[in-house]
């Protein structure tokens, strides 16, 4: 499946549109890794257990996203873009969306 953040494919034809297609990945961040973020907080710097937590919830709405847009039919997702936002204190939700679509040479 290609997944890209552009409207066309160089060399490639939209040949159908098959609609919206999403993933959808909600994460808590247990405290083990809050205790750990706020030792590092203290210091300065990169937060790495986040970072690897989003970096985790990202590929996986990616990952879901694909699986929705093959039930439709699709072979590419385009424009494909992330969105997330808080959910009460400690859960993240990501979102991967884009167009499902066929695309053909």
């Amino acid at each position: 499946m290609i997944v890209v953040t552009t409207e066309n494919l160089p060399g490639k034809k939209v040949a159908e549109v098959k609609g919206q297609v999403f993933g959808l990945v909600v994460r808590s961040r247990g405290i083990g890794k809050d205790i750990m973020a706020g030792l590092r907080g203290l210091v300065g710097g990169e937060i790495m257990e986040y970072t690897e937590m989003i970096e985790d919830a990202r590929r996986q709405a990616i990952d879901r996203m694909v699986k929705n847009a093959s039930l439709m039919g699709a072979n590419a997702v385009v424009m494909m873009r992330f969105d997330s936002s808080a959910i009460m204190n400690n859960m993240s939700e990501i979102v991967a969306y884009g167009t499902a679509v066929v695309i053909e040479d």
